[in-house]
């Protein structure tokens, strides 16, 4: 079994250190400019650029049946019917109806213009009771995507400039510095300097050519640098060509996590830019759940699709598991897995983070509800930061644990940093007597210090055309 003394700060730690520094995001955020009318304008035509064929068929669809709401954590913890999904699309309707729907003209004539206030009430559903995790989608007899129009309308907040004020100031951060919580290129080869000085592990840092390229988050370097150190432990033991390069290394994007597609964009152009400059032909995500759709399923080239692969963390280690390249040893206790609802029910990535934890011969017991069905915790989408939002999150929180409770697991282990913060600060709240883990953390832990049995094959070799361009 690989140990190393304690080098960082506990995860509680940790989330206590982020607590007073989201607390004082609230005074950092932007004020708005803009008149009422040109706000209400701007949502307005925000909604209508981004209402393709898909968004008018849900929008059309949707039967109110109320079958969602059975689905939906918040509503099932809290029981307020202003929770209930198919309540979320109603401004979206009402925008979609009056100005481009097939009978635009009628409901003109019978409903009243969107006013700020309306928007204003909008904020609450869909930033603060909507983690976007997608399970209503899976009971929807009409396979309506609530959360992708709950993440158009967060775009249309975005440009009536009601982001919620922690989500706000950190967007307008990434947005002007390129940083999160202060975490800059600097910060990331600090915490290279350290992790190597106080552990004695090198990691590659802005190699000039390497097969993987690692991502790495803010979390990492403001807090937890645990899991950058646990990371390098694992790429190291694996024998990989790998880097992480500091001028492309953070997962984290609020453009995602505001709606400011925009920014969205600006973000994952470093990271591409810099993966292709040293030919990678694997991009390797950080525990760092919204990164997964942020980079996974959207960034293109104009030429055309991406000239590398990009993988999950626990994708690969699933993969190098199942491969027999990870030799890791035993681990104690009975333990269950939280798939994060962005890399699991809307990702796929369901085989990989068990084959690890059968790697480890764990006494594995799945949740009631697991995989597709999995509960959310209630923290994703930006939401653990919105102190507004806090009762909302803690009573729906208490469902998760429910399900882990069931399983009668001493363990429980996690692969995103969102579910984590979520999960540590439910454990301290609820004095929980569970323990919380990261997948990836875990998996240094139990490290058989000895090379890979299985001889490493060189991936697959992608051409790069350098003049490919930016994210379209």
């Amino acid at each position: 079994m690989n140990t190393t003394a304690q080098v960082f700060p506990t995860f509680e730690q940790v989330v206590q250190g982020l607590a007073g520094q989201i607390g004082q995001l609230r005074a950092m955020a932007p004020q708005p400019t803009l008149s009422e009318t040109v706000r209400v304008r701007r949502a307005i035509d925000t909604l209508i650029a981004e209402t393709n064929a898909d968004e008018a068929v849900w929008l059309e669809s949707c039967i109110r049946c109320g079958q969602c709401t059975t689905a939906c954590h918040y509503f099932q913890a809290t029981g307020e019917t202003k929770y209930a999904p198919m309540r979320k699309m109603n401004l979206y309707r009402k925008v979609y109806q009056r100005e481009i729907g097939p009978f635009r003209w009628w409901y003109q004539l019978v409903t009243r213009e969107v006013k700020l206030k309306d928007l204003e009430e909008l904020q609450e559903l869909v930033y603060d009771s909507c983690s976007e995790c997608g399970r209503c989608t899976m009971v929807c007899p009409m396979g309506i995507d609530t959360a992708s129009l709950v993440h158009h309308q967060r775009s249309a907040l975005v440009a009536a400039e009601l982001v919620p004020p922690e989500l706000a100031a950190l967007r307008m951060e990434q947005k002007h510095a390129g940083t999160v919580f202060g975490a800059s290129s600097d910060s990331l080869r600090k915490m290279v300097d350290t992790i190597r000085e106080k552990a004695g592990v090198i990691i590659p840092l802005d190699k000039e050519r390497a097969e993987i390229m690692v991502l790495s988050s803010a979390v990492d370097l403001v807090g937890n640098g645990n899991g950058l150190l646990a990371t390098a432990k694992v790429m190291n033991h694996l024998g990989v060509d790998w880097t992480i390069c500091s001028d492309g290394f953070e997962s984290a994007n609020f453009g995602l996590l505001s709606g400011d597609m925009s920014l969205w964009k600006k973000q994952v152009n470093p990271i591409v830019a810099a993966a292709q400059r040293i030919g990678a032909k694997l991009l390797v995500i950080a525990e760092c759940g919204h990164a997964y759709p942020a980079l996974r399923w959207n960034p293109m080239l104009k030429s055309g699709d991406l000239p590398f692969e990009m993988m999950y963390m626990s994708e690969y280690l699933g993969r190098q598991a199942k491969a027999g390249r990870l030799k890791l040893s035993p681990l104690a206790g009975k333990i269950t897995y939280h798939d994060p609802c962005k890399t699991g029910r809307r990702g796929g990535a369901f085989d990989e983070p068990r084959a690890v934890l059968k790697a480890m011969d764990a006494d594995f017991v799945e949740m009631p509800a697991n995989k597709e069905y999995n509960w959310c915790c209630g923290g994703g989408a930006g939401i653990f930061l919105l102190e507004r939002a806090t009762r909302l999150r803690e009573e729906s929180f208490k469902i998760k644990m429910e399900q882990v409770n069931i399983t009668g697991a001493e363990t429980v282990v996690v692969s995103c940093a969102s579910c984590r913060l979520n999960f540590e600060a439910g454990r301290v709240k609820n004095h929980w007597d569970k323990k919380v883990e990261s997948l990836v953390e875990l998996v240094a832990e139990h490290l058989i210090d000895e090379a890979p049995a299985i001889p490493l094959k060189p991936l697959h070799a992608i051409p790069i055309n350098e003049d490919q361009g930016a994210i379209a």
